[in-house]
């Protein structure tokens, strides 16, 4: 059963990946680096502080930043643990893949996806009925992680793993977020 859905997996992975090219290949790495996204972060921060405040913005980056720093620790103990070759690295298939970028830390789950989902997950749950928009946000994950199957980086199972395990660490932590706006901790 395992090795089945490996297999679709990978199948699937050698699919989205080839139906890149070299004309858009500097796109996507763009896209993949964080520190691109810095104005999408900064004009996400400018809302929220329109909308809530100073006191009220340092107390949900402290959420955010936690948020963050444990999706990205968990995501690490899985990485060391499954120890999956990446595409890029699986000899397997590497010669009939495109290969943009190499990575040599293992590939299951993917921390870009875990932590974008997070992130999107938790300021939703949050701002959802502020902004009428919102849900727009979820395009940043998506965009972002495909960015890692484009690059050769990351299967699509790795994916949808990170996508869920950001889902529930951002709806955990929104859950304790509410708590402590409740007994007044902020």
């Amino acid at each position: 059963m395992l090795e089945k859905l490996l297999s679709l997996d990978t199948q699937l992975f050698i699919y989205l990946n080839g139906l890149g090219s070299d004309t858009y290949d500097g796109f996507w790495l763009i896209v993949t680096k964080q520190v691109n996204w810095i104005p999408f972060f900064l004009l996400l921060l400018y809302f929220i502080y329109k909308k809530i405040g100073i006191k009220q913005t340092g107390y949900l980056l402290l959420f955010v930043a936690f948020l963050v720093l444990t999706t990205d620790q968990i995501t690490n103990v899985f990485k060391y643990t499954v120890q999956r070759v990446r595409p890029c690295n699986n000899p397997e298939i590497n010669s009939i893949i495109r290969v943009v970028q190499v990575r040599n830390s293992f590939s299951f789950f993917s921390g870009h996806a875990a932590n974008t989902m997070a992130v999107a997950t938790f300021l939703y749950l949050i701002f959802k009925r502020q902004f009428k928009y919102l849900g727009l946000l979820f395009l940043w994950p998506l965009i972002f992680a495909y960015s890692r199957i484009y690059l050769g980086l990351h299967y699509p199972l790795d994916i949808l793993c990170g996508y869920f395990f950001g889902f529930m660490m951002g709806f955990f932590v929104y859950k304790g977020y509410q708590w402590a706006k409740k007994t007044g901790k902020i």
